[in-house]
């Protein structure tokens, strides 16, 4: 249903029975003020000496007594109000015997008399949309003889207990107020459909356009800046959804070209193994080591891959828990050595006694320290030393270090390691295309956790990486 269409209705719906109950509250106000006039006059014509006497003579007493204000007794009819321009007819009391009857043979018909009907009491014999005639029916005080009962009757005079005035007139402000209620409803449902449709719009065109803002300071302007607000909003989502997007696509390419440099590699000399094996020959074991250090490197890439793609997705929820550091070193490093062999480099590590334990993600970390561990090997040169070691950073905090004596990083490439994609000399000559993700995947582990990470030149060359962090408690 239309607002416009709903407004009046609800407007209808609720003027229509306010207007009707106004007019039965009226009605029964002009009735009840009339009825109390004549239970008033009953009461003055009973206080005559005279009134049993008359009542039984005559059968009525006409008009009102002589010490009420008002026109001469009689039948004729009052004075012409000059306040509403009617006339009004004057009260009529008919007196009734025991069963009903009256000596008056003008009287009305008194119908049925109810028994319960004490002396002094009075009943309602008014009809409550009868705007022209109220009746009261009373039983006299002597409740006997030919005056038992006295039937008054009156003009509901026109002012007489009113609500609402004499006229229908207050009906006009009424429908005027229904109608303006109606119209001024127009602005803001236009107002309302313009909005509507500038939304259609910006929704039409991929939230590119703004939606056109809405004058004024009430609720549907309101509305109009939070719709704009949104479109806004949605945009930017839009658009680094987009950003993403692109980072992807960048990134795969980039990975494919990691991945496919060492696995040409890798089938090359695994290639040539197969041809030496074929003719006899002793495998070269620095064939055996080269395709055993590609292969270790494409693991490396497809671990680090799932690692950034769960980084990449947002902060992810970390399965923290204790991590005694000194196990952790030692597996890592007891994964290193076979590769570090191959290439002539020492792999060692240390372990303090007692343990420390941290609370984190245990794979997380592991790759993190994984990375630095492989990176320090993989640019190390022959005959060169990595040493992995645990060992306090103050009260209650922790430090392992990743040292090695390799050629090292210069100053200008150390100084933006931190960034993605940024990679050391011999990095960019292993895979120029590649996006180097071991240290960013470091890097991010650490912050996750709230550890630090250090890189730093080392004393005897080479690159020493330091994590630091507080350990749990005994």
């Amino acid at each position: 249903m239309k607002l416009r269409l709903r407004l009046t209705v609800a407007t209808l719906a609720v003027t229509v029975p306010m207007v009707l109950a106004l007019v039965v509250v009226d009605a029964r106000a002009r009735q009840q003020a009339a009825e109390d006039e004549l239970v008033g006059l009953v009461d003055d014509w009973l206080a005559r000496p005279d009134a049993r006497e008359r009542c039984e003579r005559e059968g009525l007493a006409p008009g009102p007594p002589a010490h009420r204000p008002g026109p001469p007794p009689g039948p004729g009819p009052m004075p012409p109000d000059e306040r509403f321009g009617r006339h009004r007819e004057p009260a009529r009391i008919h007196a009734y015997d025991e069963g009903g009857r009256s000596l008056d043979p003008g009287a009305p018909g008194l119908g049925p008399i109810p028994e319960d009907l004490a002396p002094g009491q009075v009943e309602s014999r008014s009809t409550l949309w009868n705007a022209g005639e109220a009746q009261v029916l009373v039983r006299s005080p002597w409740g006997t003889g030919s005056c038992a009962y006295l039937l008054a009757q009156g003009t509901k005079e026109p002012w007489l207990g009113a609500v609402l005035p004499p006229t229908r007139v207050w009906l006009l402000p009424v429908g005027v107020l229904f109608l303006a209620v109606v119209i001024s409803v127009g602005p803001f449902v236009r107002r309302l459909r313009r909005l509507a449709v500038a939304v259609e719009r910006q929704a039409a065109s991929g939230y590119l356009d703004e939606v056109e803002p809405v004058r004024g300071r009430d609720e549907v302007a309101e509305l109009g800046r939070a719709f704009a607000a949104a479109g806004r909003e949605v945009r930017a989502q839009l658009e680094e959804k987009d950003r993403r997007e692109l980072a992807l696509r960048e990134f795969l390419a980039d990975t494919t070209h990691d991945v496919m440099i060492p696995l040409t590699v890798l089938q090359g000399e695994l290639a040539a193994l197969r041809d030496q094996l074929d003719g006899g020959e002793a495998a070269d074991p620095q064939a055996v080591a080269s395709a055993m250090q590609e292969a270790h490197y494409i693991a490396s890439l497809l671990h680090n891959l799932a690692t950034v793609a769960k980084l990449d997705a947002g902060r992810p929820s970390l399965q923290r828990g204790p991590v005694d550091l000194g196990e952790l070193v030692e597996r890592v490093v007891a994964r290193h050595r076979p590769i570090g062999d191959r290439l002539g480099v020492s792999v060692e590590c240390s372990v303090p006694d007692p343990p420390r334990r941290v609370d984190a993600d245990l794979t997380m970390l592991e790759q993190a320290l994984g990375n630095l561990v492989y990176n320090a090997v993989r640019h190390n040169q022959r005959e060169g030393h990595v040493a992995v070691y645990v060992d306090d950073a103050g009260p209650g905090r922790f430090a392992i270090h990743v040292v090695d004596d390799g050629p090292g990083i210069g100053a200008a490439t150390l100084a933006t390691l931190r960034e993605r994609g940024v990679r050391g000399d011999e990095a960019r000559t292993r895979a120029p295309g590649g996006r180097g993700l071991g240290l960013d995947i470091a890097m991010r582990v650490c912050e996750l956790h709230d550890f630090s990470l250090r890189l730093e030149p080392g004393d005897e060359g080479g690159l020493h990486a330091r994590i630091e962090g507080p350990v749990l408690g005994p």
